[in-house]
Formats: C-alpha cells, sequence, structure tokens
C-alpha cells in the first residue's frame, strides 16, 4: 500500500459520512444532513432602514426554527494564472507599442498585486440536520441530540421508523429553511452529489486544489 492510500484511509477515520446519495448525506450513526447553498448579499450598500429589516427578518427566520441550523463559510483560494496567461498572450498579439507596454505593466501589477494579497472565493452554506429520535430501551425515555456537521452517534436499542419519514422529514425542513431564507432576499438551492463530494474533498484537500480563473 502507497503513501497516498495510507493517507486516504486515515481521512475516511476521520469523516463521519457512511454515504451521499440524491444529495442527502447519511451519517455513520443514522443521521441525515443536506447542504445548501446560498446567495450572498452586499449588507454594506443596503440603507440603515433595509439593514434593519433584514436583521429584523432574519431574526424572525431562526425563531420560527424548532430545530439547530448550522451556517458556514468555506473560503478557496483562486489560482489566477489562466487570467495571467490570457493577458501575456494578448501582449503578445498586440502591434501597437503603447496599448503593448500597458497591458504589459497591467500584468505585472496583477502579479505583484496577488503576490501580497491572496484573492479568495467565498461561499456560503448552511447544513440542515435531521437526527431520529429514538427510544432506549432500558429507560424508555426519548432522547433527542443534536449533533454537529459531522457528528451524530445514535443511541443503542432503538425503536426504528422507516427511512422514508426520516428523509420526508428532512426535506420539509429544508423547505422550511429555504423559503425563510428566499423572503429575505437570499436565494438557496441544495447541492448534488457532485457538488456535495466537490465540497468536502476542498474540505479535506484545501492544498490539492484551487479553483481555476
Amino acid at each position: 500500500m502507497d503513501n497516498t492510500q495510507q493517507s486516504s484511509l486515515a481521512t475516511q477515520q476521520f469523516v463521519n459520512i457512511e454515504s451521499i446519495e440524491n444529495g442527502i448525506i447519511k451519517l455513520k450513526g443514522g443521521a441525515y444532513r443536506k447542504i445548501l447553498i446560498v446567495s450572498g448579499m452586499n449588507f454594506d450598500l443596503k440603507s440603515p432602514e433595509e439593514q434593519e429589516m433584514i436583521i429584523f427578518s432574519f431574526q424572525g427566520f431562526l425563531n420560527s426554527l424548532d430545530f439547530s441550523i448550522q451556517f458556514f463559510i468555506h473560503s478557496r483560494k483562486l489560482n489566477i494564472e489562466n487570467y495571467l496567461k490570457m493577458v501575456k498572450d494578448r501582449e503578445n498579439q498586440e502591434t501597437n507599442e503603447l496599448l503593448k507596454n500597458q497591458i504589459f505593466e497591467y500584468g505585472e501589477f496583477v502579479k505583484s498585486f496577488v503576490a501580497q494579497n491572496a484573492i479568495m472565493s467565498k461561499n456560503f452554506f448552511v447544513v440542515v440536520p435531521f437526527d431520529p429520535v429514538r427510544i432506549s430501551e432500558t429507560g424508555g425515555k426519548l432522547k433527542n441530540k443534536i449533533f454537529g456537521l459531522f457528528g451524530g452517534k445514535e443511541p443503542e436499542g432503538a425503536q426504528e421508523k422507516t427511512e422514508q419519514e426520516y428523509l420526508e422529514q428532512l426535506d420539509q425542513r429544508v423547505n422550511g429553511v429555504i423559503d425563510g431564507l428566499n423572503q429575505i432576499g437570499l436565494r438557496t438551492v441544495p447541492l448534488n452529489d457532485a457538488e456535495l463530494s466537490e465540497l468536502f474533498y476542498n474540505i479535506y484537500n484545501p492544498s490539492t486544489i484551487e479553483k481555476k480563473a
């Protein structure tokens, strides 16, 4: 077994994801998650009245929920090598010496700026959970635990419901979150399987992949 395979196996031990199917993350403990990508909003450009209204609406949205959700921001460094190559090609094609010099100076400025300031891409996500309520065989009491994105160990000796019932309840929560954020002016879309896989790969391998500009 080579080092790459060993590293992959070691990473899998720390990732509590059992499967990703139909946009649904199933954790090893039996809990479920859906991740939604949320559009950004330039809050600073809003008037004071608009800002107050947005804050009030967001507060009302959070108070309307009877379950926990998690917001997180994923930042990724942009790789602008392709863009710089395009600028260089444009410089080489230019016949006007004045424009050629201006394009060269622009390319040098961009390279210098990026060397001192990393260009970042930011995406905003909300995680909607569903952790099945289980009945303990010993105590007979309901236990409803809120787990983190990668948490969620199921209590043993539990009364099973059908998976379809769980997924329907998860969808109800997702629809409620989407409607609530849309009312604030935030477009919200669930990630599909490919997008979820890419997101997790980027999270766990930040230094091996950069978005090409």
